[in-house]
């Protein structure tokens, strides 16, 4: 017990201090995981293997996850870049490293079985840094996880050919399941000893249960959790989930990441979507970096010191071969600038399934002992240097146009008096009144997701970045009266705020803010009218504290009137003594005149309440308050 605490401890300490430290170097959070693991290696020693059993749950979970963001019609959608762009990698890069390790002596069946292992990238890795990045939704994003989602796939039958690449005479090695957590052999197999139709038989209806279990069985199962009313049980079930479909899987030798992948598709359209993401999300991420720590800790530098060239030669040359490959179907598939880089870069790694290949092909008889040591260091290598090809993409995409790697922007036919840009839950309300008022609005967004929401719904929108000239000069911007700047980058807010104003001097722009300095920004930037997001809504949940507290609905109403004409004038004086270069809290004219505010803000309030007593007095206490209760 003793011994679980120390280890823990030190992986969890090694986290802390490594990847923010990673992170504020701008290095992302993949890199320090594994450096993490580098530096904690010499101290655990051999438990970071039986670690990684356990790790390899938080890519589980992640694909889970990834399922859950896609609806069936989605991924029948993607067929066309899954079939072809995923599909041609494949079998492009380990046509060339077959070849490359069969002119080095190899036999063909091993020079396969290293081609397969490397055509893999990985998954974890990429989609991590993607995520963090925020890139997912670009097309080279969204290229991206197409080549590994069909590479995913693809372990499955590559799992099925390796047994027959065994090269005759070598000693059988021990069997395995393969289709476990990371190799691990499952404690009970459905598949074993069954004939070739039996087995195929078995894994179909392993499959099917997945799918039907999914359709007809969570719904029952989340309305018997939720009649215990207790938080945890949900945790729990979506745990179960997960874990008892990973274990089915490797019972029937398939691949634990595609079995959840699956449900997770199959999962996509239940309202329970929202509990599981929210339930799991935390578990993700804790595994993914235990992962990732676990593949620092594993690289063997032994081996890798006793033939540095040779295995930093082969590094290199895999990473440059699927460089190569990708950057090729990037230029036959049309993607330009930052999709193409962000295509290439981001996937020249190997992945982390390769280590499930290179332990089941060792077991086969289809590696060596040594080649397999090599070969996991050289992965190892190669998805250390993962989190670097990202940051040579962040250099060479500041030099490009963003359009090289956003979606295909809408086109735009029609024009509005009023051009609304972000389509959050601001845009969609302040749409909505405008609309069902009697005006025309042109909506923009960049999020596909957003668009095609309120399309759903009968509301027109536009895809397209509303930060740029040409989409805001497409939409009608120098015709429109009014912008509603609702985006929620608050940089990108305050460039299109500056933008609008030099560009259209007459145009009355209406802004979102997040906080005060956001205000101070948009206010300096030239935006007319400033929303501050939480500011109403909080104001209407004073005046409903103030009823509950004596006071009647009239001397509430004007209580809330006379502290927002208050906040507006306070702000606008506050505005002219800040200073962006110094905080809040280091500018000592604003704080004094922040004080000062708060000093009469108390007077006047008081005040009014007094006023409005006395005139509800006079008045017999008749007087409505204003129809905007909630």
């Amino acid at each position: 017990m003793q011994n679980a605490l120390l280890l823990a401890t030190i992986l969890l300490g090694a986290a802390v201090i490594a990847v923010p430290l990673a992170a504020r170097l701008g290095l992302g959070s993949v890199l320090g995981y594994l450096l993490a693991g580098i530096a904690i290696g010499p101290i655990i020693g051999s438990e970071a293997e039986g670690l990684q059993h356990i790790a390899e749950l938080g890519v589980v979970m992640m694909l889970f996850l990834i399922g859950l963001e896609l609806e069936p019609r989605a991924l029948w959608g993607m067929r066309h870049r899954l079939i072809g762009l995923g599909g041609l990698q494949i079998f492009l890069t380990t046509g060339l490293l077959m070849g490359a390790f069969a002119l080095f002596g190899y036999p063909w069946q091993t020079a396969l079985a290293i081609g397969l292992i490397f055509s893999l990238s990985s998954t974890a890795i990429v989609l991590q840094t993607l995520d963090e990045k925020g890139l997912m939704q670009t097309t080279g994003g969204r290229s991206t996880f197409s080549v590994l989602l069909t590479q995913d796939i693809a372990v499955i039958p590559m799992l099925a050919l390796l047994p027959l690449l065994s090269i005759r005479g070598a000693p059988r090695g021990e069997t395995s399941g393969a289709g476990g957590i990371a190799g691990e052999e499952p404690a009970i197999s459905l598949v074993e000893g069954l004939p070739a139709w039996g087995v195929t038989l078995v894994t179909i209806g392993a499959v099917a249960a997945v799918i039907l279990v999914g359709v007809y069985l969570t719904r029952p199962v989340f309305r018997y959790i939720h009649q215990a009313r207790l938080r945890e049980m949900y945790t729990a079930l979506a745990l179960l989930i997960v874990v008892s479909i990973a274990t089915l899987m490797g019972m029937v030798g398939l691949s634990a990441a595609l079995g959840t992948f699956l449900a997770g598709v199959v999962l996509a359209n239940s309202e329970f979507r929202h509990e599981l993401e929210s339930d799991l999300a935390p578990f993700k991420g804790l595994l993914l970096g235990l992962f990732f720590i676990t593949v620092g800790a594993g690289i063997n530098f032994s081996t890798l010191m006793d033939n540095p060239l040779w295995i930093l030669s082969v590094t290199g040359a895999v990473i440059l071969t699927k460089g190569l490959v990708l950057y090729g179907l990037a230029l036959l598939f049309s993607l330009r600038g930052r999709a193409r880089w962000l295509f290439t870069l981001g996937l020249a790694q190997a992945g982390e399934f390769g280590f499930v290949l290179i332990s089941f092909s060792r077991q086969q008889n289809v590696l060596g002992g040594d080649l397999s040591d090599e070969l996991l260091l050289i992965v190892a290598l190669s998805m250390l240097v993962t989190p670097l090809l990202f940051i040579v993409y962040d250099y060479l995409a500041r030099g490009m146009q963003r359009d090289d790697s956003d979606p295909a922007h809408d086109t735009i036919d029609k024009s509005g008096s009023v051009v609304i840009a972000g389509l959050g839950r601001f845009g969609q309300v302040v749409n909505r009144f405008i609309r069902s008022s009697g005006f025309d609005t042109v909506v923009l967004d960049n999020n596909i997701k957003a668009i095609e929401n309120v399309r759903t719904f009968g509301f027109e929108g536009y895809f397209g970045d509303p930060t740029r000239p040409d989409v805001l000069k497409a939409a009608g911007l120098g015709k429109a009266r009014v912008l509603v700047v609702g985006v929620d980058d608050k940089d990108a807010a305050v460039r299109l705020v500056k933008y609008a104003r030099s560009t259209y001097p007459d145009l009355h722009i209406v802004a979102r803010a997040h906080d005060r300095v956001h205000v101070y920004r948009l206010y300096a930037a030239g935006a007319n009218d400033i929303v501050r997001e939480m500011f109403d809504s909080s104001l209407r949940a004073g005046r409903y504290v103030l009823e509950n507290l004596g006071l009647s609905d009239y001397e509430a109403a004007e209580a809330q009137r006379a502290y927002y004409r208050h906040d507006r004038q306070s702000l606008r004086d506050l505005a002219e003594v800040w200073d962006p270069d110094l905080s809040l809290t280091e500018n000592k004219e604003y704080i004094r005149r922040a004080r000062a505010s708060n000093r009469e803000l108390e007077t006047q309030l008081q005040q009014t309440i007094e006023e409005a007593e006395s005139e509800a007095g006079d008045a017999g206490d008749a007087m409505p308050a204003p129809p905007d209760r909630a």
